[in-house]
């Protein structure tokens, strides 16, 4: 039928659950004919919003329309839709962020309550009526499992090749009755190729044939590279050490500008045979898996730009070897994170002294995304690792603070950090002493001096000397940005 009449299955104060993560995999026609339905009845003086449950971010197609209609009541888990965003942080809207391994538990423990409609992409439907997941696999079988009614959507445009490149485990369990993960090695299957979906509750097959959300990535400017280099000599010197071999660890690495600057560098350092353990393969993941600097790699979503989508169709036979992509409960799953000892590496917005790291809100309110899965990794991780450049907007922010305005991850959970000025590795050190360590390697030149006389009074008239704060002064940088646009004092 067609995007507007399977639409119509849609009441108002439903939960939703659709398909997409990061820009991929997301149901491209019926939210926008859900969005215009929206539009229509709020004109006639009639409330129309549901709750959204996906993976993770998907695309304007999706969140965007569905933010413009004011048809959201509650988005969750993850974002990065500028209209979405606005309407979050201007409080019209909630919005719910969590781990992205604790949605599909979560929503089975029936914290969000009773799942209404399930509007998933595939590639196609089989002969026996299994689903043929698309670029991304996400939250798609809780979502199918749980959903009273589903909505398929069948896009064409997706490559016919990723038949067989996914791997759907059907063994998760509600405690008291769970067993353990039996997975071992990155490129191991536990589970089937297809997503199952009981045929009675289909309500709805909608055609399409539009690409996902083919954005483009920022060249690799040379304060990703500094930042990039840092940790390549950081890796070296633990290979050094006989703490890693050449081989590394499972990497799991974030979506962005750094992300794609730190593996063109293990190009670069020679790396081979490299394995990954991640959420997301971009643009620079496909080339190291091209060049043989990456062996093998499991995620549950891709996250191209178009070229990189020409590229993966193009050699779409050498990829299919080297690629699985898992449900996001396998893929984000702690035990397995532990198991493999991968090595976690995530952005920031800003870090304090002592490690506590700000990954979601600017000036403690302002969200961006969300936290992703970078809590999932740099929790459970052999090593967490956390870059950002040390200033923004000009140098009138600091990305390393006294004491930071939101934490998503302690310090307890933050191993290395790493700004264009240099790395800081804080295992095995003290509060005290992994102040001073951040201070001198990883804050811009013009704010140390700032640093280092808040942290010396701190050692000198703080209630304490464990984690020596000034109360008064801890926030106060944020402060002062918000009353004057710059973190920095008037000379």
């Amino acid at each position: 039928m067609s995007a507007e009449q399977a639409a119509s299955f849609i009441k108002p104060g439903m939960t939703v659950a659709m398909s997409g993560f990061t820009g991929a995999g997301y149901p491209k026609a019926v939210p926008g004919a859900l969005a215009s339905q929206m539009e229509r009845q709020h004109a006639a003086g009639q409330d129309f919003k549901i709750n959204v449950l996906t993976g993770a971010s998907t695309a304007p197609e999706l969140d965007g329309v569905l933010a413009k209609a004011e048809g959201m009541n509650l988005r969750l888990p993850y974002m990065s839709d500028p209209e979405l965003r606005r309407r979050i942080n201007d409080g019209n809207m909630e919005y719910m962020d969590i781990h992205l391994s604790h949605v599909a538990q979560h929503a089975w423990f029936g914290f969000y309550g009773k799942i209404d409609v399930a509007i998933v992409e595939v590639v196609g439907v089989t002969a026996e009526g299994d689903l043929i997941p698309s670029s991304s696999v996400g939250n798609n079988k809780t979502w199918l499992e749980m959903a009273d009614k589903v909505i398929i959507e069948v896009n064409s445009q997706q490559s016919a090749a990723m038949d067989g490149m996914h791997d759907v485990y059907y063994g998760t369990a509600l405690p008291p009755h769970r067993k353990p993960i039996d997975l071992s090695t990155v490129r191991e299957r536990i589970g089937q190729k297809y997503l199952d979906v009981d045929v009675n509750k289909v309500v709805a097959v909608v055609q399409t044939n539009s690409p996902d959300r083919l954005s483009p990535f920022a060249p690799v400017d040379e304060t990703s590279e500094k930042i990039a280099d840092h940790l390549l000599s950081f890796l070296d010197s633990e290979i050094r050490a006989g703490r890693l071999t050449e081989k590394l660890l499972p990497l799991q690495s974030g979506v962005g500008n750094i992300a794609n600057a730190v593996l063109a560098g293990l190009a670069r350092g020679g790396y081979k045979g490299l394995s990954a353990y991640t959420e997301v393969i971009q643009d620079g993941m496909l080339e190291l898996i091209k060049d043989g600097t990456i062996e093998f790699a499991s995620a549950t979503s891709f996250s191209l730009s178009a070229e990189g989508v020409e590229e993966f169709n193009k050699n779409v036979e050498h990829y299919r070897e080297r690629i699985l992509l898992r449900a996001q409960e396998i893929s984000n799953h702690p035990e397995i994170i532990r198991r493999l000892g991968c090595i976690a590496l995530n952005g920031m917005i800003e870090a304090d002294i002592y490690g506590n790291v700000n990954s979601t809100n600017v000036l403690g309110s302002h969200v961006m995304n969300g936290i992703g899965g970078s809590g999932d990794f740099a929790r459970n991780g052999y090593l967490s690792v956390f870059m950002s450049p040390s200033t923004a907007k000009g140098g009138k922010i600091s990305g390393i603070v006294p004491f930071a305005s939101h934490v998503d991850h302690t310090e307890h959970d933050t191993m290395v950090l790493i700004t264009e000025q240099g790395l800081a590795d804080l295992r095995g050190l003290s509060p005290k002493q992994r102040a001073q360590l951040v201070i001198d390697q990883c804050a811009h030149p013009e704010y140390r001096p700032l640093l280092q006389d808040y942290f010396d009074r701190a050692c000198k008239d703080s209630y304490g000397k464990h984690t020596p704060h000034l109360l008064g002064e801890a926030l106060s940088w944020h402060q002062r940005f918000e009353q004057t646009g710059d973190m920095r004092p008037a000379s």
